[in-house]
């Protein structure tokens, strides 16, 4: 702990690991919303165009769920009050999460062993847990910003942000497959991105309106002078990318398939943008209205434990997620089992 004081304030060790679990959440948000949109948007009728749909997130899915587990962890130890509080109030809802991704591991090993007549059975199997999942982390979402409220307003703002979520995963998975697929798989994949993205926007906009009238103190963030000149930005930035990506897809195939990494380029600005509403709407707490990082940060001496980890692990995980994408760069090619 002495070196730690010597290098770092230990008065900083509180929003260095708010920020690293921004981080973990922000990548895990971005990696694996895009696999589950990928699960999400299979073609229900063409099972080529499912393998491959399938071989596009092979390599990465499974890593990719890293960073939530990196992000619980530092949860747990370096605000341990915030973790127990969502761990009882999300209990529920986390444990149809697990079930929905025990459902997509499961289907994505199966529906490549089972005899082909059930294929279809474990694609279907895939679909339904990556919506689970995509739901089940929407509906926390929502609770998490209501602070856990039990009345009826809160529960309709939750569904509101399952479906938004699940949308928004939809949106990020199709712009993947515009960038890695090529053909009637591509044009598949940019009508499902238009889709999408359009929930998307409308979620996105009626979360922008409720969120203000149940939560006073985010309505005074974005609507008082001099913050709304700023806050203000990020939504108008937000609908000049859709309208942009919009337009891009709509051109989708290009000549020479030039351009076919923007839509999903736009896609990972959006859900930065999107999140960093969140974290100007409620920092410095970690549960908001209910508890501040600095009453629940953790001692010292369990951070300074800590922080050497996470200065070692997390650009190792980085590390190892740009190489793997490094190596499975370019378009997706049917899916192999040896």
């Amino acid at each position: 702990m002495n070196l730690l004081g010597v290098l770092i304030d230990p008065n900083y060790l509180g929003p260095i690991f708010i920020g690293l679990m921004a981080l973990a959440v922000l990548v895990y948000a971005i990696l694996d919303g895009y696999d589950l949109g990928v699960g999400i948007v299979l073609h229900r009728q063409d099972e080529a165009m499912r393998d491959t749909q399938i071989a596009s997130i092979g390599p990465f899915w499974d890593a990719n769920e890293t960073w939530l587990v990196l992000a619980i962890g530092l949860m747990l130890i370096a605000f341990p009050e915030a973790y127990n509080i969502l761990l009882q109030e999300l209990y529920v809802p986390a444990t149809i999460m697990l079930g929905g991704l025990i459902l997509r591991g499961v289907a994505f090993d199966f529906r490549a062993k089972v005899a082909m007549e059930n294929k279809n059975l474990w694609d279907h199997i895939f679909r339904a847990g990556s919506l689970i999942v995509a739901l089940s982390q929407g509906y926390m979402l929502g609770q998490y910003i209501c602070g856990f409220s039990d009345d009826s307003l809160t529960i309709v703002f939750s569904l509101l942000s399952a479906f938004g979520v699940a949308a928004a995963y939809s949106y990020i998975g199709s712009c993947w497959l515009v960038m890695k697929t090529e053909g009637e798989l591509q044009k598949y994949s940019a009508k499902a991105a238009r889709l999408s993205g359009l929930l998307m926007a409308l979620g996105i906009a009626s979360v922008c309106i409720v969120n203000p009238w149940i939560n006073p103190e985010v309505y005074d963030r974005w609507f008082s002078f001099p913050n709304n000149l700023l806050l203000w930005v990020i939504p108008i930035i937000s609908a000049a990318i859709f309208l942009f990506a919009d337009q891009v897809l709509k051109r989708v195939p290009a000549e020479n398939d030039y351009g076919c990494w923007i839509p999903f380029v736009l896609a990972v600005v959006l859900f930065l943008n999107c999140f960093q509403g969140i974290v100007v709407s409620f920092y410095p707490d970690v549960i908001p209205g209910r508890l501040s990082l600095f009453d629940a940060v953790a001692a010292p001496e369990a951070l300074g434990f800590i922080f050497w980890g996470a200065v070692i692990v997390v650009p190792v995980i980085l590390a190892y997620t740009a190489y793997s994408y490094r190596v499975f760069w370019g378009k997706a090619t049917a899916l192999r089992y040896f």
